[in-house]
């Protein structure tokens, strides 16, 4: 049987079939090993919790605002689109996409930075959700089996944010592309919360990028296109960069460091800090794991709760309860 097989890339893109996993396994006469690895991520468990994980505003009201999935989706496609223009391997560009966010924590940024800084001050160790995404496909999935995902994808979730590149255009393509994907859908989820208005927008910015969603990730993906065409790394011009970087500025100012984002984001600190403390001290209500760690378990199992279910253990393990003591 002949064995699945790329179609013709640039030279500068990474080969599924140079692709390394710690585990060695027979090749998939279907699939390459970037497709594989799209595939494992895409049935594991962690992905689709995704589903219940905040974006940026926490249990919005209505049925339209992006969670962490919708965005997983959103930055797999415009990856996918940067990376085929320039004969890069999509393959490996979507497997890095699906799994880039799988460590988050719930609550978005809120609760991750609620996780970090507690564990910081109090027991000199850090969570960053990049690193924790790695730790799913490497530890926690299939019940402490893990993945044995490719190098490279590993590499492209680990880097893809943080002061470390990746070491493929590929995953580079998924960081650049991640930034312009959440900047871009948060916009329409303030207008559409009404924490800003349309015409709130710099007008530099939008004169150069783009008054609609559309418009502004046509002329973003365009120029990587043009600037990455025959580089050594992915990039942006630098009038598109700079403008992008204030709509980014922007965006910190006016949407996630601004009320309500950041009064959602104070009450979901505490949701996350206290549930952290209370499974500290009372370890024998953590799941079974192999983790002998305790500090490694209870992250382990906060990070991987969705919105929904943090708040229902803070409401059980924290508020009265309703009827006779």
């Amino acid at each position: 049987m002949e064995l699945c097989s790329e179609a013709p890339l640039d030279p500068r893109a990474a080969r599924a079939a140079d692709a390394v996993r710690d585990t060695p396994e027979e090749p998939c006469p279907y699939r390459t090993a970037f497709q594989r690895d799209r595939d494992r991520i895409l049935h594991t468990k962690a992905f689709r919790r995704l589903k219940h994980k905040t974006q940026v505003f926490v249990t919005p009201e209505g049925d339209h605002y992006r969670t962490r999935l919708t965005h997983t989706l959103e930055v797999s496609a415009l990856a996918r689109t940067v990376a085929r223009s320039l004969r890069l391997n999509e393959d490996l560009v979507e497997a890095i996409a699906m799994g880039h966010d799988l460590g988050h924590a719930p609550f978005g940024h809120a609760g991750e930075h609620a996780l970090d800084d507690l564990l910081q001050e109090r027991l000199d160790r850090r969570f960053h959700h990049n690193e924790q995404s790695v730790r799913v496909v490497e530890v926690l999935e299939r019940d402490g089996r893990g993945l044995n995902l490719t190098r490279e994808v590993r590499d492209g979730i680990l880097h893809h944010t943080g002061s470390g590149m990746p070491a493929t255009l590929e995953g580079q393509i998924v960081r650049l592309v991640d930034r312009i994907a959440y900047v871009n859908h948060d916009i329409e989820d303030a207008i559409r919360a009404g924490v800003i208005g349309a015409d709130d927008l710099p007008a530099h910015e939008v004169a150069l990028l783009g008054k609609t969603t559309s418009q502004r990730l046509t002329r973003l993906v365009g120029d990587i296109v043009d600037e990455s065409r025959d580089a050594d790394r992915i990039r942006q011009s630098s009038e598109v960069g700079q403008a992008f970087l204030q709509l980014r500025k922007f965006m910190f100012s006016r949407v996630y460091l601004a009320p309500p984002a950041s009064i959602e984001s104070e009450r979901a600190r505490g949701v996350v800090q206290h549930l952290f403390e209370w499974f500290m001290a009372n370890p024998d209500e953590l799941p079974v794991a192999t983790e002998q760690d305790l500090v490694r378990r209870v992250t382990d199992h906060v990070a991987g709760m969705t919105d929904r279910y943090a708040l229902r253990e803070f409401r059980l393990r924290f508020m009265p309860r309703e009827g006779p003591l």
